[in-house]
């Protein structure tokens, strides 16, 4: 098999077990890098994405638990950053040592990304993202009163904090991400989505309060680097229609034809299934001949041997 450059978007579950402690999502860290270790024993060239959504709000509850006037809680693109950076250790030092087991003399390299977005973007204006703990509607409004948060009902489960979710447009440190693939590192980048800023007239730029979704921001990156392949790892070898249903049937090859169709039956959940179906389709639409896979990390040894999971395709 050809040697191939793969973005791999990891999945809340390559990283939370059961427990929240670091010990604990260091060590599914190190279950994960066994894993992904093998593609780059089969030749290939790995670029890797994570979410943080179940740490970025555990970083947050800290900080509005310790939030006084001598300690002050920090702003959200902050809380991502850290999360990118602690995040990035965990795994950085998990593949460095399996790759260190396999006898690959490899580099691991963590990028801090930050992942421009449109400050017009209409996401801005219409908050969706439920990050932070749950209150009740008096607590909601009380702190709407004191603060500009926009507070939002979440699924009968109590209020929730909700923040902009834009779209990617591009990502300021795709130079320095490229140099390192061209010298044969294997990088680690857009951790979170990356942190979200927007660029002003001069260039400069500054961090915004929003969360991008991970499977665009890996989507937008494996796009930039001319990647051959997109791997979105999630809970399932496959993706499904008719989810949990008599008729449910497993997806394996399909078209972004079919899954536009899919999409329009409302079959993919719109928190979880539906934005790594998008943003695979958005990447083999965007790369003629190229192919994504959505699959479990446990399934990656089959999808390295033969096809395996749900392959999507332009046509």
């Amino acid at each position: 098999m050809s040697k191939r450059k793969i973005v791999v978007a990891l999945g809340g579950n390559a990283i939370l077990s059961d427990s929240p402690t670091a010990e604990a999502q260091k060590q599914a860290l190190k279950d994960t890098a066994k894993q992904l270790v093998k593609l780059v024993k089969n030749g290939d060239e790995l670029i890797i994405t994570h979410g943080n959504g179940p740490q970025v709000g555990n970083l947050l509850l800290q900080n509005i638990a310790a939030d006084s006037e001598k300690n002050p809680a920090f702003p959200l693109d902050s809380l991502v950053a850290m999360t990118e950076g602690s995040i990035g250790f965990w795994l950085q030092n998990a593949m460095q040592n399996e790759l260190t087991k396999a006898g690959i003399d490899k580099s691991v390299a963590t990028v801090v990304t930050q992942v421009l977005v449109d400050k017009e973007d209409p996401a801005f204006e219409n908050p969706t993202k439920p990050i932070g703990p749950f209150y009740s509607e008096e607590e909601a409004k009380a702190e709407m009163e004191k603060s500009n948060d926009t507070f939002k009902e979440d699924a009968g489960r109590g209020w929730r904090k909700v923040v902009p979710s834009p779209k990617p447009k591009g990502i300021k440190e795709i130079d320095a991400i490229q140099t390192l693939i061209d010298n044969k590192q294997l990088v680690i980048a857009g951790g979170g989505g990356g942190i979200p800023v927007v660029e002003a007239a001069d260039g400069t730029l500054e961090g915004v309060e929003a969360v991008i979704d991970k499977d665009f921001a890996s989507q937008t990156l494996a796009g930039l680097i001319d990647a051959d392949l997109f791997i979105v790892l999630t809970g399932v070898d496959n993706v499904y229609v008719n989810f949990n249903q008599p008729d449910q049937k497993k997806l394996e090859n399909v078209t972004v034809a079919e899954l536009e169709e899919y999409i329009q039956q409302d079959q993919f959940a719109p928190g979880s299934m539906l934005p790594k179906v998008q943003a695979t389709m958005a990447f083999v639409s965007e790369k003629p001949g190229s192919k994504a896979v959505i699959t479990s990390l446990e399934n990656l040894e089959n999808l390295i041997e033969s096809d395996a999971g749900t392959i999507i395709t332009a046509e």
